[in-house]
């Protein structure tokens, strides 16, 4: 993971003025709203300070800016998430560390920020921008997704792979019904030589 950051240490660097470019700009790709599987790409530590016009309930504190990536056929979705370091907020905290797969419900856990290319699942929603933006809708980051409640079929870029297993447990109980259904078929089989007996009854 540390070698993931310094690759990208390396990539972004100041240009000079005569430097050859070749990089287009990236696609603007807008998510449906859904679930999503995404990937970490970026954590910056920071700190929250209230606006002192409007203060908000929340104290100053410190923040995690979270940076995701979610893979979609239309190309790649790249969104901040916030996280706050404070009580009031425990919850996304706990939310998060779960969509990663290092928290599980119920259970205490000393935050661990080593957390560059984990993966997990998220909800999308939209919100509204403000100001000279109030026209437009953004992809808004609506929570996250516990490990171990994720529904992969509802999940909009599951990947094929683990999507599979969910499918294929139906057959595994089936083909069990199957063998179980073949000595109830053998026994009428058994039975049949009494109809022509019953036939030839009949023919008299």
């Amino acid at each position: 993971m540390t070698q993931y950051n310094n690759t990208n240490n390396n990539f972004e660097h100041e240009l000079g003025w005569e430097d050859e470019i070749t990089q287009d700009g990236a696609q603007f790709v807008s998510l449906t709203p859904g679930f999503y599987q995404f990937t970490v790409t970026n954590f910056e530590r920071g700190r929250h300070t209230p606006n002192p016009t409007n203060p908000g309930k929340l104290p100053a504190c410190n923040k995690a800016i979270i940076t995701i990536e979610i893979e979609t056929e239309e190309g790649i979705a790249q969104l901040k998430h916030n996280l706050f370091l404070h009580t009031s907020t425990e919850g996304m905290l706990s939310a998060f560390f779960g969509a990663i797969g290092q928290k599980k419900h119920g259970e205490p856990l000393r935050m661990n920020w080593n957390i560059l290319g984990a993966e997990g699942v998220c909800q999308i929603n939209k919100r509204k921008g403000t100001g000279e933006y109030a026209d437009r809708e953004f992809d808004n980051i609506k929570s996250m997704v516990y490990a171990d409640e994720v529904d992969w079929s509802k999940v909009l870029n599951a990947h094929q792979g683990q999507a599979q297993p969910a499918q294929q447990s139906p057959q595994n109980y089936q083909q069990p019904q199957q063998t179980y259904q073949q000595p109830q078929t053998q026994q009428p089989q058994s039975q049949q030589p009494q109809q022509p007996q019953q036939q030839t009854f009949t023919g008299f």
